[in-house]
Order: C-alpha cells, then sequence, then structure tokens
C-alpha cells in the first residue's frame, strides 16, 4: 500500500446501514480515510482478489468461509455492529492469524438498562394497568388501586448474567437500595463484589427475588435454561423482566407462569420477530410488552460508527483495538444469539 492509498474497508452492515451507524461528521471522516466497498453480506467471496486481498476491515458480521478468509491476507479485523457476536465464521483461524473481532454491542447497555428500570417500576406499581383502566373509564382511586403495589426500593432483586448489560443495570438499581444477587457462571467472584452485587447460584437468584432481570447471551448450553421449574420456583408475585433474547428461556413456560397468575414479566424480545398478531402473549394480562426497542436509539446507533472510527485508528497505527469489546476464543464459538432483521 503507498502512503497516498487509503486502507479499504468492506461495509457490510445490514441490516445496519453507515447512515444509521455514522453521524454526518463521522461519516465524512470515514470516507475521506478509507476506501469503502458496499458489499452483500451473503456474498463476500464475490467481491474478487482484488478487493478482499486489501480489505483491511469488514464494517458488519458477514458470514466468511474458510477458503474466503484465506484470499483476505490483509484483513486484520471483523468489527461487528449488529451487537451479538454471531456463529457464521471459522474463529479458530481468525485466532491463529491474530485478526480481531470485535463488537459494539456495549452502546446497547444503557438504554436497555433504562427501560428494564421502566418495566420494573411499571410492574410494580400498575403504571400500564392503570392507564388502560383510567382510558377505559374503570380506574381504581387511592388506595383501591394499590392492592397488589410494592416498592423497589429496599427489594431483593436478582440479575442472571453480568456483561455490560448487566454492569448497566446495576448502575441505574443503585439508587434504590436494594440488595442485589447475580447469578453469572462466567464471571469470577471479585468482579461481582467490585460492582455491590452479591454471586449467587441461579437458585438463589430465583427463590430469593422480588424482581429478575435476564440480560444473559445465548450460548451453546444454556438455551431454554429457564423454564417451568424455574418460573415455579419463584416468588408469588415476584416479576420476571427478560431484556437480553427470548432463546434463553422456555416462553410458553413463561407465559403459563404468567397466565397462572404466580409471577408477572415484562419482555422486549420474543421467539419469533416480528411477532405473529394472533401470538398469545399480545392479550395475557400480567405481561408486557415491548417490540425489541430497548436499545434502538438513534444515539445508541451514531456510538458505534464513533466506536469503529476509533479502534480503526488505533489499528492503523499499529495499536489493538480498545473501545470495542474483543471476542474472546474460549468463548466466542460459543455463542447462539440470532442475529436481528428489524433495527
Amino acid at each position: 500500500m503507498t502512503k497516498t492509498e487509503k486502507p479499504l474497508a468492506i461495509s457490510a452492515p445490514e441490516p445496519r446501514t453507515l447512515d444509521l451507524i455514522f453521524s454526518d461528521a463521522a461519516r465524512r471522516v470515514l470516507h475521506d480515510k478509507y476506501e469503502i466497498v458496499e458489499a452483500d453480506p451473503e456474498n463476500i467471496a464475490g467481491l474478487g482478489d482484488g478487493v478482499l486481498g486489501k480489505a483491511r476491515y469488514i464494517i458488519g458480521q458477514p458470514p466468511l468461509s474458510e477458503e474466503t478468509l484465506a484470499r483476505m491476507t490483509s484483513l486484520r479485523c471483523v468489527l461487528n455492529v449488529e451487537s451479538n457476536l454471531i456463529n457464521n465464521m471459522p474463529y479458530d483461524i481468525l485466532f491463529q492469524r491474530g485478526i480481531h473481532v470485535v463488537t459494539t454491542g456495549q452502546v446497547f447497555a444503557e438504554p436497555v438498562a433504562e427501560i428494564g428500570l421502566g418495566f420494573a417500576l411499571s410492574l410494580a406499581r400498575g403504571i400500564v394497568d392503570a392507564d388502560v383502566a383510567f382510558r377505559e373509564g374503570s380506574e381504581l382511586w387511592g388506595g383501591e388501586g394499590n392492592a397488589s403495589a410494592r416498592l423497589i426500593a429496599g427489594s431483593e432483586i436478582g440479575i442472571v448474567g453480568f456483561g455490560d448489560l448487566g454492569k448497566a443495570l446495576r448502575r441505574v438499581l443503585s439508587g434504590f437500595r436494594a440488595k442485589v444477587r447475580v447469578f453469572d457462571p462466567w464471571q469470577p467472584k471479585s468482579i461481582l463484589e467490585e460492582n455491590n452485587v452479591e454471586a449467587a447460584s441461579l437458585e438463589d437468584v430465583l427463590t430469593k427475588s422480588d424482581f429478575v432481570f435476564v440480560v444473559a447471551a445465548v450460548t451453546s448450553e444454556n438455551k431454554g435454561f429457564l423454564g417451568a421449574e424455574a418460573f415455579t420456583s419463584m416468588r408469588k408475585g415476584a416479576a420476571f423482566i427478560l431484556l437480553s433474547r427470548a432463546d434463553v428461556v422456555d416462553f410458553d413456560a413463561l407465559m403459563a407462569a404468567v397466565a397462572s397468575g404466580h409471577i408477572v414479566a415484562a419482555s422486549d424480545v420474543y421467539p419469533e420477530e416480528p411477532l405473529p398478531l394472533d401470538h398469545p402473549v399480545r392479550k395475557l394480562k400480567g405481561f408486557i410488552r415491548s417490540a425489541h426497542r430497548a436499545g434502538a436509539l438513534d444515539s445508541a446507533f451514531t456510538k458505534m460508527g464513533d466506536m469503529v472510527l476509533e479502534d480503526m485508528d488505533l489499528m492503523d497505527r499499529g495499536l489493538p483495538p480498545m473501545r470495542c469489546k474483543r471476542a474472546e476464543r474460549e468463548t466466542v464459538s460459543r455463542m447462539r444469539s440470532k442475529g436481528v432483521k428489524i433495527n
């Protein structure tokens, strides 16, 4: 590469776009510093050796075969802007060659944590149901409208998973003086203690909590691990709040537990998205529904672009990426999250 030749980046961020994840100013910087080649994520191999051999970066995480990767002799980093690491490329070869795989998913941690708090407050105080009743003219005034209300302050809270989202959730809950227990077998006890939470078993998180937040990623070991037994073990009237991916729960069992009146729940994610119009969860009392919108804020999307530019600049100078979160060889191949189809 000559001194005047720009580094080449393949753009394949589907379902996102460069216009979505880069502000106008950041997009100008991107095009000023890099040669951008737009590509069909399903046909990276069709770009030809001239492009593949020069490509230093991929913005997105398109499927890559071993054969295609072998042709990408200049590749330094795959910058995932979907948020979940996807099992669609030979990670062992990437790591052997020293090619980084990073994700911008941490941009969603704060907005998702905030809406999770909103779900908890609404379930605790019946805010959604009270609003609907008021619209219908069947509202209950004063204490009569608080028969099942409770406070988050001083309550017992359980969090399943303690990555970026779990830590952000702990921060937004910090003012409620709650006892917080966390189950995350991938985290050492000392990290949990540094974040002022108690390391606990899954059983303790479920059975001793007034509110249970699930923010765990889907892995090869935990698909559907929260089922009927888990929901039955929860305190009667406890709130179950699902913020990560629906595949970590048995969704039918969750609906059954809510329908029985044993627990209440809220979810931002579903086994199928968009959800069919006749899906029973749409009419389920005691269940707050959100259409996978918890993190989908313009401010989060454009922060992705800023992170990508910062890390590309570091790597251009022979330094490792620091702003995005790097995939780890011990865990990345165990991830089983489905890619999003709608931003």
